[in-house]
């Protein structure tokens, strides 16, 4: 008998545990990733020791071919040895033509998501399998003239979806701010479908931004010169987390 008021009083923070953690997702922190691309390549090693000890919970890195997008990014050697330092899961973002070619790349850096545009994939399904079977997170792009119902139909196999909220191929662009109306757009048909997919958005966020995007459903964000430009990196990320 002497029991029942402590059980009494467990089952009922339980209850109120249970309420407050279905309440809103806003109670849940944005997942931050910080774009590698707006980096100071001249001294990359302590810029990823600045991600290592901070709050950020994957580095996002753009692979640009120079074809489907106007520019070039990271080669082979600067991937091996950003995936060797750093301590974040990698994030990592294809802007190529062809992009199952680089499959077995991504796989050897050990990366968490490996994710396509859906512009550059003929065969969306197929590809999407193939990342999973490759022990990888499927994330698929769009960009910001493509809209979200084309992913209607595979929606339910996706673990991302990431909206470029600038047209890609460089870092410091201005922010779309019809990607507000899209990450809705998607949020409702995640909501919907009964998808797990996350919703990240990627160009142009900054604390105003995130907080908008974060607003409209969005997961994760994708930070670049909000972060590396900073004159205190540490603090932006913690307050994109908090959004």
């Amino acid at each position: 008998m002497s029991k029942s008021p402590f059980l009494f009083v467990f089952l009922h923070f339980l209850f109120l545990f249970s309420i407050f953690a279905s309440i809103n997702k806003n109670y849940m922190a944005q997942i931050v990733s910080p774009s590698l691309l707006s980096a100071n390549f001249g001294n990359l090693q302590e810029d990823l020791k600045m991600i290592n000890k901070s709050e950020c919970d994957w580095l996002h890195i753009d692979i640009m071919d120079g074809v489907f997008v106007p520019n070039l990014s990271f080669g082979p050697p600067v991937l091996k040895y950003v995936s060797e330092l750093c301590e974040k899961p990698l994030d990592v973002h294809l802007m190529v033509v062809n992009p199952m070619n680089y499959l077995p790349a991504v796989k050897d850096l050990n990366a968490r998501i490996m994710n396509i545009h859906y512009e550059a994939c003929t065969h969306l399904h197929r590809a999407v399998t193939q990342i999973k079977d490759a022990g990888m997170m499927a994330g698929v792009t769009l960009n910001p003239s493509t809209p979200v119902h084309l992913l209607k139909d595979i929606i339910g196999e996706l673990d991302l979806v990431l909206l470029m909220s600038v047209n890609p191929g460089f870092g410091g662009q201005k922010f779309i701010p019809h990607t507000i109306n899209k990450v809705r757009e998607l949020r409702e048909l995640i909501d919907a479908t009964g998808s797990k997919a996350l919703i990240e958005v990627d160009g142009g966020v900054n604390v105003e931004t995130g907080k908008l995007l974060a607003d409209a459903g969005s997961d994760a964000l994708v930070a670049g010169n909000a972060v590396f430009k900073a004159p205190d990196p540490d603090a932006v990320i913690s307050a994109l987390r908090a959004m």
